[in-house]
């Protein structure tokens, strides 16, 4: 999927559910006032247009604009129930609780969101089955197999819906003379070659490559076709030379600049907030068990420098006198209060002080322990890993809210490729993207 591709089916979602939701009050009207429709709309158009761009926020941090669940089955179901029915709770809300506008649209509400509700499930379920339709789709060939194009293709093949179709399989040393390679393009109608093994190193493959250009083919090497699909950069397949071409041409100096602006202006705001709850979550820390309100602990910062961080105590006192432990999912160590701080991320309040000295930021990777981050074990089994170094740590991050919570090397390796896609890739709207799933992630339950 191309990242035009990508961005012209999500504006497509966003036209559409504006459309909808316009429309739904636009029948409701007519319904309402028959031929004096147009004497009610203007006062109706500005209050309804809050609502509808609170909706469409709302429909973001759920993931309705994500691709990647644009199918037709429970999942995708259970997600729209959702947000038609936060959708109606933020409706009438805003009218009954914040009557600003002077009005108080009660059957007007009601229709005009049984309307919507109506009208949006029918839309999104007709999108879904048109995006998958296969004139849209991108006939692929993949040069070359590995670990990770076996997993490309099983994923492309359970999404249907991110616009490519898997042909053909071939071994690049299968592609000897050009014609075969012009044959195979013809008679399969490919669009897209994807290619594990690098023209850079293969002059045959390059030269039979080039010489397919009027054929109007598009050509990508598997680490930066596998980044746009899966939102994270395959370790495996790539070389010192990748970090040369990505993460040194751009230095990004004035992100970095705005950012730590950002970033002190936000946790002065919720400072505030922090010292208002902190009495009460000090209280309850010390009746879940014996021990200090507050915990502190080493952590690895940028250039490798080691840092502290403060947390509100989640554990039970003394819960690592044998030795540092990764947390597991269902760790008996972790006290009563201690579930509900994690899932709730109040016990990373005071944080916000580690994020004013600038030791941290609110975005960026998860600030590891240097008990783990300079182990042996993981410098050994996952190459580069010291790169997720080179920028701040944050308090939530790409990684944390694309994978589950890790205890192995086999997360650590997972969580590491979505940290170097952030790296690469970081910016304004993706900080804005993450902190809004972070939001999603804890208003669902699913914190830590």
């Amino acid at each position: 999927m191309s990242i035009m591709a990508s961005k012209i089916k999500r504006l497509a979602l966003l036209g559409g559910d504006a459309l909808i939701l316009y429309l739904a009050l636009f029948l409701t009207l007519i319904f309402r006032y028959g031929q004096n429709w147009s004497q009610n709309w203007n006062d109706h158009f500005l209050p309804f247009t809050l609502i509808y761009a609170l909706s469409i926020i709302v429909f973001y941090i759920i993931g309705l604009y994500d691709i990647h669940i644009a199918q037709n089955n429970l999942s995708f179901f259970l997600t729209l129930i959702r947000a038609i029915f936060i959708n109606a709770a933020i409706s009438i809300a805003f009218f009954y609780f914040v009557p600003f506008f002077g009005i108080s649209p009660k059957t007007n509400l009601f229709l005009s969101l049984l309307l919507f509700a109506l009208f949006f499930v029918l839309w999104r379920q007709a999108y879904n089955h048109f995006i998958k339709n296969s004139y849209l789709q991108n006939n692929v060939m993949v040069v070359g197999q590995s670990q990770e194009t076996k997993e490309l293709i099983d994923y492309i093949k359970s999404n249907p819906q991110l616009g490519f179709r898997i042909k053909k399989i071939v071994e690049a040393d299968e592609i000897k003379l050009l014609r075969d390679l012009i044959e195979i393009i013809i008679q399969d109608k490919i669009q897209f070659i994807l290619t594990t093994v690098s023209p850079h190193k293969d002059k045959n493959l390059v030269r039979n490559l080039y010489q397919c250009i009027p054929l109007k083919v598009t050509v990508s090497e598997l680490p930066s076709f596998y980044e746009r699909i899966t939102g994270k950069v395959p370790v495996s397949a790539i070389e010192e030379v990748w970090f040369l071409e990505n993460l040194m041409t751009e230095q990004k100096t004035f992100f970095t600049g705005l950012k730590r602006v950002l970033d002190i202006f936000i946790s002065l705001i919720l400072g505030i907030f922090a010292l208002i709850l902190t009495p009460f979550i000090a209280l309850v820390v010390k009746l879940s068990g014996p021990g200090p309100v507050f915990y502190y602990q080493k952590r690895v910062g940028q250039d490798n420098k080691i840092f502290e961080i403060i947390k509100f105590r989640t554990m039970i006192d003394n819960a690592e006198k044998d030795g540092a432990q990764w947390c597991k999912e269902k760790d008996n160590r972790i006290t009563w209060s201690g579930k509900f701080l994690r899932k709730t991320r109040l016990d990373e309040l005071p944080q916000l002080y580690n994020i004013l000295k600038g030791e941290m930021s609110f975005v960026g990777p998860r600030p590891e322990r240097p008990e783990f981050a300079f182990s042996a074990e993981i410098l050994a089994q996952i190459p580069f890993y010291q790169i997720r170094h080179s920028i701040k740590p944050g308090l939530t991050g790409w990684a944390q809210i694309k994978y589950p919570y890790g205890a192995s090397i086999k997360d650590t390796l997972q969580k590491l490729q979505y940290d170097l896609y952030y790296i690469k890739n970081r910016s304004l709207p993706l900080e804005i993207a993450i902190i809004l799933k972070t939001i999603k992630i804890i208003l669902s339950g699913g914190g830590r």
